[in-house]
């Protein structure tokens, strides 16, 4: 089966229990139609590049989907019906991540910055190998 990632915006007044809420029915909608929803990643409230419908912020939400093109259509079906669902989007994509996403990995490195913790540099492959020449002088300077 095909994969997908959706990210979907929610209303910015929606509780963030209506949000996991509303995350599930999504994910219940692709199983329903022979799919399965492989992660659910809430990206929480952030603010929006311009005001969509009076919103400032939005909850966001990331789906990594392997299912039919039916249920895709279905769920996107539901999402422009629901009057939370600000924007939504949805891609293929070769193969799903399963590790967090780099919105979420950039937040982890945030959090670690501002408790005064130093940054891993040892993952981040900024290291550099110095190589060093043999170099041997004589005693007359030759």
């Amino acid at each position: 089966m095909p994969l997908y990632e959706t990210i979907f915006i929610l209303r910015q007044d929606v509780p963030v229990a209506q949000a996991d809420a509303m995350s599930k029915v999504f994910a219940e909608i692709i199983a329903a139609n022979g799919g399965k929803v492989a992660k659910i990643e809430p990206w929480g409230l952030r603010n929006l590049a311009y005001k969509i419908n009076k919103n400032k912020k939005g909850h966001y939400v990331l789906l990594a989907i392997d299912a039919p093109p039916d249920a895709i259509t279905e769920m996107e079906r539901n999402m422009r019906l629901s009057e939370d669902v600000l924007r939504f989007m949805t891609i293929r994509v070769e193969e799903l991540e399963t590790a967090p996403s780099v919105i979420l990995r950039k937040e982890e490195r945030t959090d670690n910055f501002l408790s005064g913790e130093k940054p891993d540099r040892s993952t981040s492959g900024r290291t550099r190998a110095v190589k060093t020449a043999d170099v041997s002088v004589d005693s007359k300077g030759e």
